[in-house]
Formats: C-alpha cells, sequence, structure tokens
C-alpha cells in the first residue's frame, strides 16, 4: 500500500518536471534569435573593441599590439581629450540636474486638475519625441545663430547679440539649453510618480497646516526620490553619450576653438575622421568606466537620500 503511494506521488512529479523542461526548452527556442544578436552584435564587438584599445589600428592593416601606449597618450599627451572630458563634464553636471528640475516643475503643473490637460501633456512632450534628430539640432542652429531668432528678437530692444553657436563662451550652453528643453522624457516618469502619491499625506500635511511649499518639501520630494533617483541615472548615462547637437551644431569640428568638443564627437573623430580606431576603442572602454563609476557612485548615495514605500 505504501510502495503504491509512493509510485502515484512520483509518477505526477516525474511529469511536471518533464512539462517544465519542455516549457524552458520552447523558451530558450524563442530567445534563440535574441541570444543570437546578443553575441553578434553585443558581446562580439565589445571584446573586439577591448583588443583593439590595446593596439594601433587604422581599419586598414592588421591590429599592431601597443599595449598601453593609447592610455598614456590620452591622458599624458593630447590636450583636445582632456578639452572633450572638460567639456562633456560640463554638459553633464549642469544640464542634468537643470534638465531634472524643470521636468519636475512641468510635471507638477501638469498633475494639476486642469482642462485640456492631455492637451498640455502632449505638447511638452513633444520635444523629446524630436530629441536627438538632426532636424532639431539643424534648428537650433538657426534659432541661434548670427541671424537666427534669438538674435532678431533681441534686436527690436536694441541689442547687438553675438553669433551664440559661433562664441567659444556661449556655444556650450546652447546645447546645455537644447538638452533642458527636451525634458519630455523625464517629465512624463515624474508625472507616472507624482499620480502614486497618496493624497491621504497630503490632506494629513493640510490639517498639520503645511503650505503648498512645504508638502511639496515635506511629502511630494520624499515619496518620488526613486523616480528622481532613476531619471537622474538615466539622465547621466544618456548625457555622457550626447552626440547629434554637438556634432550638427559644430559642423562636426566642435568648435568653436573646441568649447562644443563633447567626447563621444572627438571620439567619433579619432575613430572614423582620423582612423586612429585603436585609440577610438580606448577612448570608449574609458567612458564606459567613467559612466560605470558615476553609475555606481549615484547607487551608493542613494542609500542616503532615496526611499521606498516599503521601507519600515
Amino acid at each position: 500500500m505504501t510502495s503504491t503511494a509512493a509510485h502515484t506521488n512520483i509518477a505526477p512529479s516525474k511529469r511536471a518536471r518533464r512539462s517544465r523542461n519542455r516549457q524552458n526548452l520552447e523558451a530558450y527556442l524563442f530567445l534563440l534569435p535574441w541570444f543570437g544578436g546578443m553575441i553578434a552584435l553585443t558581446a562580439g564587438p565589445l571584446i573586439a573593441s577591448l583588443y583593439m584599445a590595446f593596439t594601433d589600428f587604422d581599419m586598414l592593416r592588421t591590429p599592431n599590439w601597443i599595449g598601453l601606449t593609447n592610455f598614456v597618450d590620452m591622458f599624458m599627451y593630447d590636450p583636445r581629450y582632456k578639452r572633450a572630458l572638460q567639456v562633456t563634464f560640463t554638459y553633464v553636471l549642469i544640464g542634468v540636474p537643470l534638465n531634472l528640475v524643470v521636468a519636475l516643475g512641468i510635471a507638477v503643473l501638469l498633475n494639476q486638475k486642469v482642462r485640456g490637460l492631455g492637451l498640455f501633456r502632449g505638447v511638452y512632450y513633444l520635444p523629446s519625441l524630436l530629441g536627438g534628430s538632426v532636424a532639431v539640432a539643424v534648428m537650433w542652429r538657426q534659432i541661434f545663430g548670427g541671424e537666427g531668432v534669438v538674435n532678431q528678437g533681441l534686436s527690436v530692444f536694441g541689442i547687438d547679440a553675438p553669433n551664440w553657436i559661433s562664441t567659444p563662451n556661449y556655444a556650450l550652453y546652447t546645447l546645455v539649453l537644447l538638452h533642458v528643453w527636451q525634458f519630455g522624457s523625464a517629465m512624463i516618469i515624474f508625472l507616472a510618480g507624482l499620480q502614486q502619491v497618496p493624497n491621504e499625506l497630503y490632506e494629513a500635511a493640510e490639517i498639520d497646516g503645511a503650505s503648498k511649499w512645504q508638502k511639496f518639501w515635506s511629502v511630494t520630494v520624499p515619496m518620488i526620490t526613486p523616480v528622481i533617483f532613476f531619471n537622474l541615472v538615466l539622465g547621466i548615462i544618456n548625457s555622457f553619450q550626447a552626440f547629434t547637437s554637438a556634432y550638427i551644431v559644430s559642423g562636426g569640428s566642435g568648435g568653436p576653438a573646441d568649447s562644443t568638443l563633447f567626447y563621444t564627437l572627438y571620439l567619433y573623430q579619432e575613430g572614423f575622421t582620423s582612423f586612429r580606431m585603436g585609440y577610438a576603442s580606448a577612448m570608449g572602454w574609458v567612458l564606459l568606466l567613467i559612466i560605470a563609476a558615476f553609475t555606481g557612485l549615484n547607487f551608493w548615495a542613494s542609500r542616503r537620500w532615496v526611499h521606498y514605500g516599503d521601507e519600515r
């Protein structure tokens, strides 16, 4: 009797295991194209670029192993590389916080119950739909050019303004302004986070006599810190990889006087203009490490200011 019961229990277990293995096999078969693409288009080129970072490679001849020479030249003997780092860090450290502040401010306004809210949300999101496109960069070049819309408007008041994109002191900040203008993606994420804040918290704050500003700082901001953190990490990663705006506005040169020489733009120049693909690969890996360092620093610091709803 006991043997029969044991056999009865084992049989369904074996059938369940076979069924589970069959389902796993089917899942892996469906994922096979993705794995193939990851190996051929991501992992393979990534490993190849790591090898090329230690070589002298011009895409025409066989890579020549030179060890750490590319990295030594990069940090010790290349002033344009240092300039690219300076420009990119300035762009990130100014543009990302301003973009988040504007996105959060607009999200708070759009979270109010007003007529035509859907239309306003669509209009404010439109710049991000066009973000990163050549057309927007060309438009920006026309707006801030010597005869652009900005200068024409200032001339009405008798102000003789410079050519913003051709003046080293101002060119980078026109690109920062373009980055801030494209706040739509962060705004949508902020808006979703704001709608998850319980109304009971605002009601309790009102009972305690809190003003709107106090409710914002004491209720809204703490409750959406995970969303702020998410947008901050994405913003930093995307800003370090900015390319199109600088390429179009500067005509691919990074000028004037290398004032818009973004890291990725200089990488492009070294790899596809000067045909120093080994040097460009080394630059790419350094950029990867920089982004990883900033991301890791943000995750480490997030323990002090990001609050999740399930914390006790």
